[in-house]
C-alpha cells in the first residue's frame, strides 16, 4: 500500500492568452508613464497547475499517495473534483469563504515576450491549514504564501514528520536568515541551479555546507541532469532525453513528485533523484503542467532504459 505524502504548497489555476502580434509593436516608449493599451487573445486556455497540485498529479501517475495541503477560493469545484475523480486525497484542502483560487493570468506575444498578473487569493490564507495532527513518512514544503511555508514547516517539525523544503518561486520571499530558519526545519532542499546559486549568495554557505546538515541537497540543471550532496558526497545524476521538448511549466514539480515516490518507496536518494529526472523528461513534452498522461507501464520503461532499474511491483 503506497505511504502517504503530505504535498504543501499552492493550487492555482493558469490563464495563458497568445496574443497574434508583438507588443513592442504596440507599446510607445515615449508614452510609457500613460500606459493603456488593449490586446486582442482569439487563443486562450484555462490550466491546472499550482505546486502542491502539480507535485500530486505525478506522484499520482507513479501510483502515490499524495496528500495536497493548500488553500483555494470558493472557485475551486472543478479543480477538487478532479483530483478526487484521478483518486488524490483532497481532504487537507480547505476552502476559504468568499475568496478565489490562486490565478496567474499570462499574455504572450509571437516573440515570447509575456506580460503577466497573478492574484494569490485564497493562497495568502496558506497558514490558516492546520497541520497539526497529520500524519504521513515525508512531506514536501513547495511555493506558497511566506507564511503558510513556515506555518507548515514549523508544525511538520513538531510532528516529527522528515519533509523536503522546496525553495522555487518562493525564492524572491525569503531573505538569508529565512532561508536559515528553514533549514534548520527541513530535512532536504531542492533548487534548481539558478535557484543554488541564490541561497549560497544570501547564506554565505556553500552548497555542499549547507548539505552536511541534511540528510540531501539535490540541484537540477534541466537537460543537464541533476546534482545529488547526501553522506558527503557530491553524485551527478545523468539526464533523461526528452522525446520532445514542449513547455518547461511543471517540470519542476513534476521532478519532485518522482523524488518523493522514490523516497516513500524505501529507494536511496540516487535512484529517487533518476525517477524525478524520469518525470521532468516525460512533462517537459507535453503543454500545461497536468496534461501529460503516461501510464505506470510506460513510466518505468523510460527509467529501465535510461537507468537500467525498474519502479517497484
Amino acid at each position: 500500500m503506497a505511504t502517504p505524502v503530505l504535498v504543501c504548497g499552492s493550487m492555482a489555476f493558469d490563464t495563458i492568452a497568445v496574443f497574434e502580434g508583438r507588443f513592442k509593436e504596440h507599446i510607445l516608449a515615449d508614452r510609457i508613464q500613460s500606459l493603456s493599451v488593449s490586446f486582442l487573445v482569439p487563443s486562450m486556455r484555462k490550466e491546472y497547475g499550482g505546486c502542491s497540485g502539480n507535485i500530486a498529479y505525478n506522484m499520482n501517475l507513479l501510483g502515490g499517495k499524495p496528500v495536497p495541503v493548500a488553500t483555494v477560493g470558493e472557485d475551486a469545484g472543478e479543480y477538487m473534483e478532479r483530483m478526487a475523480g484521478l483518486g488524490i486525497d483532497v481532504s487537507r484542502v480547505k476552502v476559504i469563504p468568499g475568496t478565489f483560487t490562486a490565478q496567474c493570468f499570462i499574455t504572450t506575444d509571437l516573440d515570447d515576450n509575456q506580460i503577466t498578473a497573478f492574484h494569490p487569493g485564497a493562497m495568502s490564507h496558506a497558514a490558516q491549514n492546520d497541520l497539526s495532527d497529520a500524519d504521513a513518512a515525508w512531506a514536501i514544503v513547495a511555493p506558497d504564501a511566506k507564511e503558510g511555508m513556515f506555518a507548515h514547516a514549523e508544525r511538520l517539525h513538531k510532528r516529527g514528520i522528515p519533509f523536503i523544503f522546496d525553495l522555487g518561486q518562493a525564492m524572491p520571499l525569503f531573505d538569508g536568515a529565512d532561508l536559515e530558519r528553514m533549514l534548520e526545519l527541513a530535512q532536504a532542499l531542492t533548487v534548481n541551479d539558478y535557484e543554488a546559486g541564490v541561497v549560497e549568495q544570501r547564506t554565505g554557505r556553500s552548497m555542499a555546507d549547507i548539505a552536511r546538515t541534511l540528510q540531501a541537497v539535490v540541484v537540477t540543471r534541466g537537460a543537464e541532469g541533476a546534482t545529488l550532496l547526501t553522506g558527503g558526497k557530491t553524485i551527478q545524476i545523468e539526464p533523461v532525453r526528452a522525446a520532445q521538448v514542449v513547455d518547461p511549466t511543471g517540470c519542476g514539480d513534476a521532478q519532485r513528485g518522482g523524488l518523493l515516490y522514490g523516497l516513500t518507496s524505501g529507494w536511496n536518494w540516487e535512484d529517487s533523484c533518476r525517477l524525478g529526472n524520469v518525470m521532468g523528461a516525460i512533462k517537459i513534452a507535453s503543454r500545461g503542467p497536468q496534461n501529460h498522461a503516461p501510464s505506470r507501464a510506460e513510466i518505468d520503461a523510460v527509467l529501465h532504459a535510461t537507468y537500467g532499474i525498474h519502479l517497484p511491483a
